[in-house]
């Protein structure tokens, strides 16, 4: 084995060992975790039915309950096989391996844009990052699409720039891919377009026939989804309007600035070396090199989308990742001087960014409320039958799969009371509280919990998370 094979196996190696350390962070499944996971549990059951109403929910304000396709689809289908092949319990290493994955396409990458050493570099750097790490360790679309937006560029490099006539048309199925991992990868659709605009100063791509059957295929890649869009929605972009409305349905309106104000959060110090990477290619004029403004592209044109978006986090940058990473690589490797402190510098700083991150949120999860949390759960999935009313429905569901109900919204006992009557007057109907979302500092979560106090305890965890047994008052 050559030894650039061996470096590149420990630092893929190292990655994966960071990814799966992370993915054992997190005691408690996110909510969108559980969506996710929920929905491929179903479709293993069946694969044509893509909506809620099984037994549990996710939050679908606008009269569109049951609809699920404002989640996209491609992760819920991967995680469908795994759960018809009776391996789900893989599922837990799926984001781990795709992260890792990722490590290695960075390096790929930066190898055929500029050379060896800055898909390393490159690579290296992906492979310590913290948020990409943090990340790999949640069932998310994040790490999952970038991954897929890796693949686009790799194949878009080697059709259009290396004339492989074959990468043209997987082109197509991967930016496909891309956009059924996440919708956010509209954002990088027009990336590729402004691309040719610059390269060809012209519309001289247009007579490539391959590039048409790239679009051809992008286009049948997707028609199973425009199907099911026109189905359940009417339209065949039904799916990706209700997912640009769902963007409003959590987490509130942050400013402009957000990403500038938790840069270091987002990007550690990668983003100061990226700053002086910019400086160095407008100083040295190397803007005018392809590779360097395909990836300055890809880079301002998604962050500046990604700012434009009422609702900001730190996650959504995810996708300009890799672009960032190897625009570093090839700024290190333009360093004349001290290149090896400089790179042992900048990853040891990534280490130390990364070791802080996991401490700080290994105490923030290993909690008693997690804990509580985890044990009610399994109370409940050893319980034989019955109606679990929760404000956790997914989440019970994944850890349970017992059916669920939201709290009456707005609450009170009488509302509680017709729901149940109305709708379960057979079930065992058990009510399940914790502190994990519902924190008692809020007035109105004590009015709840008070309220539930009228009930039998069925089960209880220091009082932060009790399951009440519901008898007709």
């Amino acid at each position: 084995m050559r030894k650039e094979h061996k470096i590149l196996l420990v630092i893929i190696i190292i990655a994966f060992i960071v990814r799966i350390i992370f993915s054992f962070l997190f005691p408690v499944r996110w909510w969108d975790e559980t969506v996710y996971a929920d929905l491929g549990y179903e479709l293993s059951r069946d694969p044509f039915d893509y909506s809620f109403g099984h037994g549990w929910s996710d939050f679908v304000p606008d009269g569109m309950w049951p609809k699920a396709g404002f989640r996209a689809p491609l992760l819920p289908y991967t995680l469908s096989v795994f759960y018809f092949l009776k391996l789900d319990f893989l599922i837990d290493l799926l984001i781990p391996f795709i992260g890792t994955l990722s490590v290695l396409f960075v390096f790929i990458l930066g190898k055929k844009l500029f050379n060896e050493k800055v898909g390393f570099y490159s690579a290296s750097f992906l492979a310590v990052l913290p948020l990409h790490a943090y990340y790999s360790g949640r069932i998310l679309t994040d790490v999952f699409s970038t991954f897929f937006v890796l693949l686009a560029f790799v194949s878009f490099w080697k059709g259009y720039e290396e004339n492989n006539n074959k990468f043209k048309v997987l082109f197509g199925f991967f930016l496909a891919l891309t956009l059924l991992a996440r919708y956010t990868a509209l954002w990088i659709i027009p990336v590729f377009l402004i691309y040719f605009l610059v390269r060809d100063k012209g519309l001289r791509f247009l007579k490539d026939k391959h590039l048409w059957l790239a679009v051809l295929v992008f286009f049948i890649t997707l028609l199973p989804w425009l199907f099911y869009s026109f189905y359940e929605y009417g339209s065949v972009f039904g799916a990706f309007v209700h997912g640009s409305k769902a963007a409003s349905y959590w987490g509130g309106v942050q400013s402009w600035t957000f990403f500038f104000e938790y840069w270091w959060l987002i990007f550690s110090v990668l983003g100061i070396v990226f700053v002086l990477a910019f400086v160095y290619i407008l100083y040295k004029k190397e803007l005018a090199k392809k590779e360097v403004y395909l990836l300055l592209i890809w880079i301002f044109f998604f962050f500046g989308m990604a700012m434009l978006m009422p609702h900001k986090e730190h996650r959504f940058l995810l996708p300009i990742i890799p672009a960032m990473c190897v625009i570093c690589g090839f700024f290190i490797d333009r360093t004349k001087c001290y290149k090896r402190l400089i790179l042992a510098s900048i990853v040891i700083l990534l280490i130390l960014s990364l070791f802080f991150g996991f401490y700080y949120d290994y105490r923030k999860s290993y909690t008693e409320s997690n804990f509580c949390f985890l044990q009610g759960n399994k109370f409940l999935k050893n319980i034989k039958d019955g109606l679990v009313i929760t404000d956790e429905s997914p989440i019970v569901y994944y850890y349970t799969k017992k059916e669920t109900h939201f709290y009456p919204n707005p609450w009170n006992l009488s509302s509680l009371e017709s729901l149940v009557e109305e709708n379960y007057p057979y079930k065992e109907v058990y009510i399940f509280f914790t502190d994990v979302d519902m924190p008692l500092a809020e007035e109105k979560n004590i009015k709840i919990k008070k309220d539930l106090d009228n009930f039998d305890r069925f089960f209880n965890c220091l009082n932060k998370t009790i399951i009440y047994k519901y008898k007709l008052l």
